[in-house]
């Protein structure tokens, strides 16, 4: 299975499935000499982790996380740093039902068409269990680029149709975790909550939109054709489990707009050069501009619903696939932490990248 690793300079490569003995990973170019804060990556962990409050699955893991190696006494050695985290409450027998079945949605038919074999066991390496092995790479990446005055935010901005309607300048950043649904804005985190929970009641789930801030990037990120900061913002997005669209800057509203309307002039400032506005989303040509950069990232509902629907066998029998096992009802409030730690990975890639071009 080819394609477990992301990033030039700073690397993840990810490994283990959602039901086997660990998750993990090897950071590779990572700087030396960088304290690593563990707890402060056992809290982006914490985050992310199955059963923290009603409106997600009730999976319950510790998610602690354990280097074995690139770490001396508190410090990166500039060595690979290697890590993993223990699976402790699998409970594979939820999935027995589904061993030669193909979930409606679900990667269970385009893994059998592809390897001619699958873990069906919580969907082994398809699950979102491999998320882990990115926010803890992520984590390392926020702390990194927090040193160099770049901080990473993101925050659930619809359910459904429930959407808040705040100007991303106006956003209580310091709210995004003064509620469970991550959503900063208290009287629409309510009404999320409240939808999300009723479809867990009816067996359902529902999709969402997460919102990602990338504030303080330097002016001179990303590469002018293919490796484009966007782009490779857009790969790192659309590589999270689930997620269906990605947009930056003024996306898809700008086509309905004059040249007039949306062009980003630019001014002076006591910081230099700037812009009026940035429907740019803080990019252009595929470099970051000095503006904050901002996306938006549009997750399905879960494939696995509580209810009966007609599916397929691997025989191509018709057959009834019986929901059943943890899951979430909504993901995007689980997902908040990958979306950060996905663009804090892709930012400080390229700030290395950066820096090896010049003398």
């Amino acid at each position: 299975m080819n394609s477990n690793s992301f990033g030039e300079i700073f690397c993840l490569t990810s490994f283990g499935e959602s039901h086997g003995k660990a998750i993990g990973g090897i950071i590779d170019g990572c700087p030396a000499g960088v304290t690593i804060d563990i707890d402060a990556i056992q809290l982006e962990l914490d985050r992310r982790r199955p059963g923290q409050s009603k409106i997600t699955t009730q999976r319950k893991e510790a998610d602690k996380v354990a280097f074995l190696s690139g770490i001396f006494e508190g410090k990166t050695t500039g060595a690979p740093i290697a890590f993993e985290i223990l699976n402790s409450d699998p409970k594979s027998k939820d999935y027995a039902h589904i061993k030669d079945s193909f979930r409606p949605s679900h990667a269970d038919y385009t893994y059998d068409a592809k390897y001619g074999i699958r873990d069906y066991r919580g969907g082994g390496r398809s699950s979102a269990r491999e998320t882990i092995a990115r926010v803890v790479a992520g984590a390392v990446a926020k702390h990194i680029l927090k040193g160099l005055g770049v901080e990473t935010f993101a925050y659930v901005s619809a359910v459904g149709e429930v959407e808040m309607n705040v100007p991303n300048c106006d956003v209580d950043l310091s709210k995004i975790d003064s509620n469970i649904a991550r959503c900063p804005d208290e009287a629409t985190a309510t009404k999320m909550i409240s939808l999300i929970d009723s479809v867990r009641k009816d067996g359902d789930t529902v999709g969402g939109v997460i919102t990602g801030l990338a504030l303080n990037v330097p002016v001179g990120l990303g590469e002018p054709v293919f490796d484009k900061l966007h782009a490779d913002l857009a790969k790192a997005m659309m590589s999270i489990n689930a997620v269906k669209g990605f947009e930056y800057g003024g996306g898809f509203g700008m086509c309905r707009r004059r040249g007039s309307e949306v062009n980003d002039l630019f001014i002076t400032s006591s910081e230099g050069v700037k812009t009026k506005t940035n429907y740019s989303g803080g990019i252009q040509g595929g470099i970051s501009n000095g503006e904050a950069i901002y996306f938006k990232v549009a997750f399905k509902p879960v494939a696995t619903i509580m209810r009966d629907q007609i599916s397929l066998n691997d025989k191509g029998e018709e057959i009834v696939v019986k929901g059943k096992g943890r899951h979430d009802p909504c993901v995007v409030s689980r997902a908040v932490p990958i979306v950060e730690a996905m663009t804090a990975m892709v930012i400080l890639d390229h700030y290395l990248r950066d820096k090896s071009t010049k003398l």
